[in-house]
């Protein structure tokens, strides 16, 4: 499912039965705007709505919102890439770069230009 390397720097979700939005805002590094915007595009995302339509997250809607900040934040994912990614549909030559690759291209750019001054 979730590459836990990918994610080292978020905290450990602690044990607990339900979160708010702003406990898992934090616990995966997403402002909770985006958490709603996200419900809207994934449907296997779905909190659990309380009083006043509050929303309560179980552990597992935070692993899952782990793999999708995952896919679209770091693997460079679009929306529906991910969608079907996590939907386990194959993805159709969706061009995207890993970061280690674009960080190593930078890097590359940078000595050439370093050589040329």
């Amino acid at each position: 499912m979730l590459d836990p390397g990918s994610n080292r720097e978020l905290p450990s979700i602690p044990a607990k039965r339900y979160f708010t939005i702003g406990e898992v805002s934090e616990l995966c590094a997403v402002k909770p705007h985006v958490l709603r915007y996200w419900e809207q595009e994934f449907s296997s995302l779905n909190p659990v709505k309380r009083r006043g339509n509050r929303r309560y997250y179980q552990r597992h809607d935070v692993l899952m919102i782990r793999q999708i900040r995952s896919l679209l934040y770091e693997q460079g994912f679009t929306i529906t890439g991910a969608r079907q990614r996590l939907q386990g549909e194959q993805v159709k030559a969706e061009p995207h770069l890993p970061i280690e690759v674009v960080r190593q291209v930078r890097q590359e750019l940078e000595e050439i230009l370093h050589l040329l001054h």
